[in-house]
C-alpha cells in the first residue's frame, strides 16, 4: 500500500465509566473489564476494526497504558502508543493522533468501551465514511435512534448534511426529536484525512493546535510531558471543530450502538446475551451467590469484592453522583 495514504484506526482510552461505579474503577476502567463474553470492550474494538485499518494508535493516560499493552499482546496487534500525561479531553488526544500520522492518512477515531453489533451495517458505513473523508470531508456518525434516549448527543441532519449538534436532550426534548425523524445520535465517532482535521483545529483553536503539536514534537517514545500537557485547553473535538467547521458530514448508520455508559445500557446488552433476570425484571451482576428479590422491579444488585450497588434500573445516570460524592472524599474505594 502506498505510504501516503494508510488508514489508521485511533482508539481513544480515557474514560473512566464513572456511571458504572462499583464496577468501573480507575485501577481498571470499564473499557478494560472483561464482562462481555469474557471479552473488554477495548479487546471487541480492537477485533472489530482490525480488517478495516492498516495501522492502530492507541491513545491512553499514564494509569491505564499498561491495561491496553495487555490486550494488544493478547490480541497480537503492532500499534503506536500515544501516553498522555494528564487528560485534556478529546481535542488534543485527536491531534496528538493526527500529528502522528501523515497529512494524508485517514484516520478512524473510535472511543474504546462501545458496544457494536450488526457488522455488516458498520462495515458500509465506515467504508461510506473513507470515502467522504478522502475527499477532505470530517465525518461524524449519527446513529439511527431506537428510543428517546437521553444520555446521548443528538446530530441534527439532512442526508449526508449537518443541520446542528444538540446537547443531551431532556425526556419531552429527547420524545420531539424522535418524532421529527431527522435526529441521530452523536456516536463520538470520526472519519477524516489527518491533515485536514489538523487544518480545522488550527483555524478555530489555534491554542489547542499550537500547543498540542508543541507537546506531541517534544513525546519520548509516545509519552507526552506533563507540565506542557497542562497548558492545553481542555475541551472536546464536538466543540472544537465539529460544530463550528463548514467540512462535516454525517453518515446516518443503522448498525446497532450503546456507549454501555450506564447501568440501564449494561443491563439491556446482557439481556440480548442471555443473562439471567427473574420474573420483575431483576438482575445481579458480579455475584455468583444465590441472590434474591422480594418486592423489586428493574433493580440491579451490582457486587464487587469491596463495593456493592444496589439501584433502581431507571436511576442509572445517578451514579456518577455517587462517583463525584466519593471523589470529593478522595475514596480509596474508586482506585
Amino acid at each position: 500500500m502506498e505510504n501516503n495514504n494508510s488508514i489508521i484506526h485511533v482508539i481513544l482510552t480515557g474514560g473512566v465509566g464513572s456511571r458504572l461505579w462499583p464496577l468501573s474503577r480507575k485501577s481498571q476502567p470499564k473499557q478494560y473489564l472483561e464482562i462481555f463474553e469474557n471479552k473488554s470492550l477495548f479487546e471487541m474494538t480492537v477485533e472489530r476494526n482490525s480488517h478495516l485499518a492498516d495501522k492502530v494508535m492507541v491513545v491512553g493516560n499514564v494509569d491505564n497504558h499498561h491495561l491496553s499493552g495487555k490486550v494488544m499482546s493478547k490480541t497480537d496487534t503492532l500499534y503506536t502508543n500515544i501516553v498522555e500525561a494528564t487528560p485534556r479531553n478529546t481535542a488534543a488526544a485527536i491531534a496528538f493522533a493526527a500529528f502522528a500520522s501523515d497529512p494524508n492518512d485517514v484516520l478512524i477515531v473510535t472511543p474504546s468501551d462501545h458496544i457494536i453489533d450488526k457488522m455488516e451495517d458498520y462495515n458500509i458505513a465506515i467504508q461510506e465514511a473513507i470515502s467522504k473523508a478522502k475527499e477532505g470531508f470530517i465525518v461524524t456518525f449519527g446513529i439511527i435512534p431506537t428510543k428517546p434516549e437521553t444520555g446521548y448527543g443528538y446530530i441534527e441532519s439532512k442526508g449526508d448534511k449537518v443541520i446542528s449538534f444538540r446537547e443531551k436532550p431532556n425526556e419531552t426534548t429527547a420524545k420531539e426529536f424522535i418524532s421529527r425523524g431527522n435526529f441521530l445520535w452523536n456516536s463520538g465517532m470520526f472519519c477524516f484525512k489527518a491533515g485536514v482535521l489538523l487544518d480545522e483545529l488550527k483555524q478555530f483553536q489555534p491554542d489547542v493546535y499550537e500547543k498540542s503539536k508543541a507537546v506531541w514534537e517534544a513525546n519520548k517514545e509516545g509519552f507526552l510531558d506533563l507540565d506542557t500537557s497542562l497548558e492545553i485547553p481542555s475541551i472536546s473535538i464536538d466543540y472544537a471543530v465539529m460544530e463550528r467547521s463548514k467540512k462535516i458530514k454525517v453518515v446516518p448508520a443503522s448498525f446497532s450502538w450503546s456507549d454501555l455508559g450506564s447501568f440501564e445500557s449494561v443491563y439491556d446488552y446482557l439481556v440480548t446475551k442471555g443473562h439471567p433476570i427473574d420474573s420483575n425484571g431483576n438482575m445481579v451482576i458480579g455475584c455468583e451467590s444465590p441472590t434474591r428479590f422480594l418486592g423489586l422491579k428493574n433493580t440491579i444488585f451490582v457486587h464487587t469484592d469491596s463495593a456493592n450497588l444496589i439501584l433502581q434500573k431507571e436511576n442509572s445516570q445517578d451514579v456518577k453522583d455517587i462517583y463525584n460524592e466519593l471523589e470529593k472524599q478522595n475514596s480509596s474505594l474508586l482506585n
